[in-house]
């Protein structure tokens, strides 16, 4: 029995004891009718999906982000690791926990990644869109140094969502410079700032920080239309020209794309173009980072939902 476990170093037939987080937890029914819990644990170092037959609680969908402490056995599923639960309960006060080993956090230097942010938005031209970006930053700014940019899909780890704007600025400041003639820079990078800013009312975030659900605003509204809101508020008080305003709101509010990936409408000039774009770049390469991370060199990886295919990991020696 190995206490604690990463789960990066798990391997098949490997017997675990030890504090984890619940990363996705429900009650299902199998096949003869017995109720079993389908989970995903994690810890700072990767997740494993879990099974706990014949279980039918307490712990389930409600416990998601909370630290479980599980005794089980990794076993194989359709060429996965899985981990079969043969003990589980609640962490409790008194548990020898260590959070610092159970919650990633994003692979970059936040301090690093925070000054960038502020000098690009320092860097827009238009003082009207500067204005406002500088005025969501002082609301919204240590949110976004330290949120999730998810509750799973991308960007999962606390500080998620400041490296992926970031990431974002640095491309759309990038492509901005390709095509000056197309691309107003101001609108592009004060857009991309603004994106995501109100993840942080529609999410809520379990003790350790990461995101459980979604808030009552974040399922009726959506952080789309209340960072839309956000920014048409800001706009007002600063007095920014209506045209910039509803600009900056079409911007958040078509940024996924298309209305079957929960755009409000679909983008309908060359800044949201791009910034729909750049979103969907670095949501995609960071999928491919977390997969490619857990994936055997020369080996594909289980089907990745949200690329809804199996992506190959090239070995050593091709690159």
């Amino acid at each position: 029995m190995e206490y604690n476990k990463k789960i990066c170093d798990m391997a098949v037939g490997d017997q675990v004891e030890g504090y984890y987080v619940l990363k996705t937890g429900q009650i299902r029914t199998s096949n003869s009718g017995r109720p079993f819990l389908a989970a995903v644990v994690s810890d700072r170092t990767g997740s494993i999906e879990a099974k706990a037959w014949d279980y039918a609680g307490p712990i389930s969908t409600p416990d998601e982000g909370q630290v479980l402490k599980i005794r089980g056995t990794v076993t194989e599923f359709r060429g996965a690791l899985q981990l079969n639960m043969e003990r589980l309960r609640r962490a409790e006060s008194r548990d020898p926990v260590d959070m610092g080993s159970l919650v990633a956090t994003a692979p970059i230097d936040g301090e690093r990644a925070w000054a960038e942010v502020e000098k690009l938005v320092d860097s827009i031209a238009d003082g009207d869109y500067r204005a406002v970006c500088r005025r969501m930053l002082e609301e919204k700014g240590e949110a976004l140094r330290t949120i999730p940019a998810a509750k799973s899909v991308h960007h999962s780890f606390l500080g998620g969502l400041l490296m992926h704007t970031w990431t974002m600025l640095r491309t759309a400041d990038f492509l901005a410079g390709l095509y000056p003639e197309t691309v107003d820079r101001s609108l592009l990078l004060a857009g991309t700032l603004l994106h995501d800013l109100s993840k942080a009312e529609e999410f809520s975030f379990s003790p350790l920080g990461l995101v459980t659900e979604y808030s009552l605003r974040g399922q009726l509204l959506g952080h789309l239309v209340m960072g839309a809101q956000a920014a048409a508020r800001a706009a007002e008080e600063l007095g920014v020209p209506e045209e910039k305003s509803v600009l900056l709101q079409h911007m958040i509010l078509s940024h996924h794309g298309q209305p079957e990936f929960g755009a409000a409408v679909v983008p309908m000039c060359a800044e949201s173009e791009l910034l729909s774009l750049i979103d969907t770049l670095d949501s995609r390469m960071e999928i491919y980072r977390e997969t490619l991370a857990e994936t055997p060199e020369g080996t594909f990886s289980k089907r990745v939902f949200a690329l809804e295919k199996r992506i190959y990991h090239p070995t050593e020696e091709t690159r």
